[in-house]
């Protein structure tokens, strides 16, 4: 992999992991466009650029994590932090039974497959559509995350790991639905991915312990993929909490159907 290359695909991770149009989808079209993988030779890449949404997540969140920490393990009594806390744990279950048990069938079934990719962002761009028509025509005041949105908003999170479902689309739509506030969805989606991103990075190390580390990435294409993703990750995160609290989705759902409509077309011609 070039420094090219790592910086495209750096800045494709970056955005597409906050922003509702689907990491994984255009990872796959951006390795079918640059002819090249982010396979076993490239574990590496892959473990650092998600490294660095996760660091990303923390800055943007920073003043969040330290209240959520400080609340949870600095102190005694139940508190509206443990609790929160709780749920977010609650949410992360379905995603990590999926990542425990299933994620190499998943890889194996939908990995480069276009026209999967490309179905599942037109279904993204239909949540979202749907998502914000609802919110605007929802006459209840929305609420905060409930343990019962917890659930629902885990279930969705675990059925994203398709390619092209977008993780943050899809839970972000599926909170909004639920009744949640705009100014909380938002960030309990990123929160709530922080661990399973860290956790799939750990798997990923692992399984490259048992290659030996024979990726042939360079030290420049791997620094160039971390920061591009880090400083688009940083920008994406603060960028999509504004834009789900002005209800502007539509022009993502408009986004993804027009990018899931040309995969498609692409993989059938």
């Amino acid at each position: 992999m070039s420094w090219f290359e790592a910086l495209i695909l750096g800045i494709v991770q970056g955005l597409t992991e906050f922003l509702p149009v689907s990491s994984s989808g255009h990872l796959q079209i951006g390795q079918e466009l640059l002819d090249t993988s982010l396979g076993e030779d490239n574990l590496t890449f892959a473990i650092l650029v998600h490294a660095a949404t996760v660091l990303s997540t923390l800055v943007v969140l920073w003043y969040e994590v330290v209240r959520l920490f400080k609340g949870t393990f600095l102190t005694k009594q139940w508190n509206d932090e443990k609790n929160y806390v709780t749920k977010i744990v609650i949410s992360m279950i379905p995603v990590a039974i999926v990542g425990t048990f299933f994620e190499d069938d998943i890889e194996r079934i939908f990995s480069g497959n276009l026209l999967i990719v490309g179905a599942c962002l037109l279904l993204t761009a239909c949540l979202l559509a749907f998502s914000e028509w609802y919110q605007k025509n929802r006459k209840r005041v929305g609420h905060e995350v409930t343990y019962r949105d917890a659930v629902i908003i885990g279930l969705a999170q675990a059925v994203a790991v398709l390619p092209g479902l977008s993780r943050s689309g899809t839970t972000i739509a599926t909170g909004l639905i639920c009744g949640v506030k705009k100014e909380s969805v938002a960030q309990f989606s990123f929160l709530m991915v922080l661990v399973p991103i860290l956790g799939k990075a750990l798997l990923d190390f692992i399984k490259l312990l048992s290659t030996g580390f024979n990726t042939g990435l360079s030290m420049g294409a791997a620094l160039v993929g971390f920061v591009a993703a880090f400083i688009t990750g940083c920008f994406a995160c603060r960028f999509m909490i504004e834009i789900v609290r002005r209800q502007r989705l539509v022009w993502f759902a408009v986004y993804c159907a027009i990018v899931g409509s040309v995969a498609i077309i692409a993989t059938i011609c």
